[in-house]
């Protein structure tokens, strides 16, 4: 069995390429002054907002690709497989959900935001095994340490928030991107997985069999007659 399908490699990669693509392509079509750092992902698809379909269709987007990916690791524990596809659910309820035209807030946009980047970065630390063949992205120690930084930037981010001021933008862009670079970076260490197992099994395959040894039949020997 493959530790991860083909078509999760392009899931996991269109996650953080939409992310990045939708924050940079509608603030930039923006006529106003849009500051980055201090400003939120979520103004950008927020009512109102100038091409504001450029940004929802990017976090629908990237909704969607995590729930490949969840589907695609096939050597993950199923519990961090449901998380992230949860994750990507509420990604696509963000989207769902835009903050409104005065500027405001929305409970529900709220609640999907929060939803979003708390199981997106929990995901790791459900998603480990043990095992001698499981891939080391995939064992406690590397997936506890992802989980860890991706609740660090989580944590930045909520910092940030609550104090109402400074580069909460910042933070959210880095909490986010984070959260849609580590799905991939699982995908491609898994696929190089699966490449070695595949070698190793081919070279196995190719190698000749032993042919079993040739038994003299025991000779004869001859009576003497008397």
């Amino acid at each position: 069995m493959t530790a991860v399908r083909r078509w999760g490699v392009l899931s996991g990669l269109l996650a953080p390429l939409l992310l990045v693509g939708g924050w940079i392509a509608a603030a930039a079509l923006r006529p106003d002054a849009y500051d980055a750092v201090q400003r939120t992902i979520s103004e950008l698809a927020g009512l109102g907002a100038p091409h504001r379909w450029l940004m929802t269709c990017a976090l629908v987007g990237v909704g969607v690709c995590h729930g490949a990916t969840a589907a695609a690791l096939r050597a993950a524990a199923l519990p961090g497989r449901i998380l992230l596809a949860l994750g990507g659910l509420a990604t696509v309820l963000v989207a769902a959900n835009p903050l409104p035209a005065d500027g405001g807030s929305s409970s529900a946009h709220t609640a999907s935001a929060a939803a979003a980047f708390g199981a997106l970065a929990c995901w790791p630390a459900l998603a480990w095994r043990r095992g001698p063949r499981i891939p080391a992205v995939l064992q406690g120690g590397p997936s506890l340490a992802a989980a860890a930084v991706l609740l660090a930037a989580v944590l930045w981010l909520t910092v940030e928030l609550s104090a109402g001021a400074g580069p909460v933008g910042l933070a959210e862009r880095c909490a986010a991107g984070l959260q849609a670079l580590w799905p991939l970076a699982v995908v491609l260490a898994l696929r190089k997985s699966d490449a070695r197992a595949g070698y190793a099994m081919s070279d196995a395959a190719a190698r000749p069999a032993a042919l079993p040894e040739k038994r003299q039949p025991p000779r004869k020997v001859p009576s003497r007659e008397r």
